[in-house]
């Protein structure tokens, strides 16, 4: 699931080489942290949060039996508002 957000994200952002992921992951809950550079947040988000609704799909649909969450994290100020798991 790491390198497939890493794959995705790097896709989208103007700064592929800031792009980070961390992955916590449990035995019912997977938790996958996306960093990328402050400018490429919007990005990311996509116009009315489409692009991230996207990326949180397609990590649900790989994540099999777990719940995956997808929280995109800003560095200044933590994870953003309203991000952090299944819509």
């Amino acid at each position: 699931m790491e390198q497939l957000v890493r794959f995705l994200a790097r896709g989208l952002v103007s700064r592929p080489d800031d792009v980070r992921v961390s992955v916590v992951e449990g035995e019912t809950v997977v938790i996958v942290e996306l960093h990328v550079h402050d400018s490429d947040l919007a990005r990311i988000h996509g116009p009315e949060g489409r692009t991230l609704r996207a990326l949180r799909q397609v990590l649900s649909a790989s994540a099999g039996r777990r719940k995956a969450m997808l929280e995109v994290v800003d560095a200044h100020a933590g994870p953003a508002p309203g991000v952090g798991g299944e819509e």
